[in-house]
């Protein structure tokens, strides 16, 4: 399968502190990839590393076969719409047309304008006069109307209300389904991605925990509640991802590709936003272990 964005020991430094460190991803053509993890785990400088606006300190990347931002054709092959679809406040939306027609040698000027028109934007209203949805909706026909290969997508949402939210992902897969793009998108709002992704990425820590295609992810991730049970007692092709005990009960999120017919278990499946809990929980468990402190389970039994 085709990479659209390798990243191999890839990492960015700000002074002592880093951004992102010893990350590597492998991202495939052809999917609607939702990136997602907690804050500090580095998919906005991933995200700006792909898309050229960043230089690594450390590490490989390369999108598209090329290196990010390497030229004017590379540059056009790659949209992206930054977190807070930033706009220019003082310029109309015909002038952010315009100047998306002399800066991209691929500009699709028709499309621009007709989704324009189907949104009900007033070419003459100045940006900064537009509401969230409208601003994020520019922005959007911006980076489509590019005609990339890869649309770059960082939070894009985070800021909208659920109105506004669900016209811009449905514009977003209408132009999906006509254009044949490949898509990553980053967004703390799991269930926008669960409408829309078929491919998960969960970054903690820069650290990839689990990627694959959801449908496949959803079926060979289960919950498993029963008496309390060790883990050295689960078959060895269970492998846990996140463990909850009380006196008497255990519950498990276990990966596997296996029936579970144990009687005792009462297996339950997960939804999107439970698997990627279940991930970021495991990691943090993890890293309490690595130093010294108790491990505490974060969710409540369900």
């Amino acid at each position: 399968m085709t990479a659209v964005l390798e990243a191999q020991g890839l990492g960015k430094r700000y002074g002592r502190r880093w951004a992102l460190r010893e990350c590597t991803v492998d991202i495939p053509a052809g999917h609607v990839v939702g990136l997602v993890g907690p804050n500090g785990a580095g998919k906005t400088t991933l995200l700006k590393l792909a898309g050229g606006q960043l230089e690594p300190t450390t590490g490989d990347i390369a999108v598209l076969g090329g290196r990010p931002a390497g030229g004017r054709a590379q540059l056009a092959r790659v949209g992206f719409v930054a977190q807070d679809t930033p706009v220019y406040a003082a310029l109309t939306v015909a002038d952010h047309l315009r100047l998306g027609a002399r800066l991209n040698p691929r500009w699709d000027d028709g499309m621009a304008r007709e989704r324009i028109a189907q949104l009900g934007l007033d070419p003459a209203q100045r940006a900064g006069r537009l509401s969230g949805g409208q601003r994020a909706q520019l922005a959007l026909t911006i980076g489509l109307a590019k005609r990339p290969e890869l649309l770059i997508l960082d939070e894009p949402v985070a800021s909208l209300d659920p109105l506004a939210r669900r016209e811009f992902m449905r514009g977003l897969m209408e132009a999906v389904a006509e254009h044949e793009l490949s898509v990553v998108l980053s967004s703390h709002l799991v269930s926008d991605l669960e409408r829309v992704c078929d491919y998960l990425i969960v970054l903690v820590d820069s650290r990839v925990e689990v990627a694959g295609e959801t449908d496949a992810l959803l079926a060979t991730h289960h919950r498993l509640t029963g008496p309390r049970r060790d883990p050295d007692r689960l078959p060895a092709d269970q492998q846990v991802i996140f463990a909850s005990h009380t006196d008497r009960q255990s519950t498990y999120v276990v990966r596997t590709d296996s029936p579970i017919h144990d009687p005792a278990w009462t297996v339950t499946p997960l939804g999107l936003e439970d698997l990627v809990l279940a991930y970021m929980e495991k990691r943090v468990t993890e890293s309490r272990s690595v130093t010294g402190s108790r491990p505490v389970s974060l969710g409540a039994q369900r």
